[in-house]
C-alpha cells in the first residue's frame, strides 16, 4: 500500500517526538512498513544553530539512506527543514533550544519535523514545525 504526504508527516512527527529510548523501535517499525526514518538531536542558541541544524537534518538523511547524495535530494532536505524552522522561527528567535528532528520517506514523499523546547530560565516552552517536499523515487 502506498503511504501519502499525510503518512509520512505523522511518522516524522512521532518520531520527532519519540524519547531516544524508544527512537530505534520506531525506525524499526517505521521500516518494515517501507517507511525510511531518521532522528537528530538539536540544540543551542536557536538564532546561530539554524545553520548546523540544517546540515544536521541533510547529512542524517544521507546517513540513514532516506537520500541519495546528489543537490535535488539534499535541497529538499534543507528546505524543507528550513521550512519548518521558518513556522518556529517567532517563537523561538533568541531562546536556547532543545530538542529532536524527524524525517521520514516514502516513495516520493519527505517530511521533516522539528520539535524543541524553549528555555527561559525555567519556564519552557515547547513548539513543532512540519514540512513536506516531493522529490524523485531513489
Amino acid at each position: 500500500m502506498p503511504y501519502d504526504s499525510s503518512d509520512v508527516a505523522k511518522a516524522a512527527i512521532n518520531l520527532a517526538i519519540s524519547t531516544r529510548a524508544s527512537e530505534e523501535s520506531i525506525i524499526k517499525e517505521l521500516k518494515s512498513r517501507n517507511i525510511m526514518a531518521a532522528a537528530v538531536d538539536i540544540g543551542g542558541d536557536f538564532n546561530s544553530s539554524i545553520p548546523k541544524i540544517i546540515e544536521r537534518a541533510v547529512v542524517a538523511a544521507k546517513r540513514s539512506g532516506i537520500i541519495k547524495e546528489c543537490h535535488v535530494h539534499e535541497g529538499a532536505v534543507a528546505g524543507a527543514t528550513r521550512e519548518a524552522l521558518a513556522q518556529i522561527s517567532m517563537k523561538a528567535s533568541g531562546y536556547s533550544i532543545g530538542g529532536k528532528i524527524g524525517i521520514a520517506r516514502s516513495g516520493e514523499h519527505l517530511s521533516i519535523c522539528i520539535f524543541m523546547s524553549l528555555g527561559l530560565l525555567y519556564l519552557n516552552d515547547v513548539v513543532i514545525g512540519l514540512a513536506h517536499r516531493a522529490i524523485p523515487e531513489l
